[in-house]
C-alpha cells in the first residue's frame, strides 16, 4: 500500500514536471507569437528554432530535458526503481499531453533524453549521439528522434542497464514513436521539413 501510493505520487509529480511548457513560456517572455501558430504547432525546441532564435531553441531543449531528469530522481528518491520508472514515463506523458495546453504538447524528444541520461547516462548520452549522428547527416529531426529511442532499447540492452532502465527506454521510445504520426506521414510523402526550415 506504501509503495504503491509512492509510486503513485512519483508518477503525478512527474507528470507536472513534464507539462510545464517550457518553449511556450520561453517564447512568450521573448515577445514572440504564440509558438503554437507556427511551423508544426509544436512546443519543443524544433519548432522553437524556427522562430529563428537558436538561443531560446537551446535552453528549450535544456530545460526539456531537464524536468525529464529532475523526474526521474525524484521519482527514485520516492519509490526506488518503480519510482524511476513511474515518474520518467510520466514526464513525457505531460510533455506530450499537458493538462494546461488542452492536452496538446510537444513530441517529447528532449525529455526523453533527459529521463534516459537520469537512469542512465551512459545509454542516455549514446542514444543523444545517435540523434546527432543521424541529424548531421540527414537533418531531418524526426528521423534523429525515431532513430536515436529506437536504438535506446538496444543500448539499455547492450550495456546491461538493467531491466528497469530497458522498460523506461521501451516505453519513452513507444510514447514518442506515437507522437510521430504525423511526421511518418510527412516522412512517407516527402513532405517532412528539415531542421531548420518549413514546417
Amino acid at each position: 500500500m506504501i509503495l504503491s501510493a509512492a509510486i503513485a505520487a512519483a508518477a503525478a509529480l512527474g507528470y507536472l514536471l513534464g507539462s510545464v511548457p517550457f518553449g511556450l513560456v520561453l517564447t512568450r517572455a521573448a515577445g514572440l507569437d504564440d509558438i503554437r501558430k507556427i511551423g508544426s504547432g509544436s512546443i519543443g525546441a524544433t519548432n522553437v528554432l524556427r522562430t529563428g532564435r537558436k538561443g531560446l531553441a537551446a535552453a528549450t531543449v535544456l530545460l526539456d530535458g531537464a524536468k525529464g531528469s529532475v523526474a526521474v530522481l525524484l521519482g527514485g528518491a520516492i519509490a526506488g526503481l518503480p519510482g524511476v520508472f513511474a515518474g520518467g514515463v510520466a514526464s513525457v506523458v505531460g510533455h506530450a499531453f499537458p493538462v494546461w495546453l488542452r492536452f496538446r504538447g510537444g513530441k517529447s524528444v528532449a525529455t526523453g533524453f533527459g529521463v534516459l541520461i537520469a537512469a542512465n547516462p551512459v545509454v542516455g548520452l549514446a542514444a543523444g549521439a545517435v540523434w546527432l549522428a543521424v541529424a548531421a547527416l540527414l537533418r531531418i529531426s524526426s528521423v534523429a528522434g525515431l532513430a536515436s529511442f529506437t536504438a535506446a532499447p538496444l543500448l539499455a540492452w547492450a550495456l546491461h542497464a538493467g531491466p528497469t532502465v530497458l522498460a523506461l527506454s521501451l516505453c519513452v521510445g513507444a510514447l514518442i514513436w506515437l507522437r510521430h504520426r504525423g511526421n511518418i506521414a510527412r516522412l512517407v510523402a516527402g513532405t517532412e521539413p528539415r531542421i531548420g526550415r518549413g514546417a
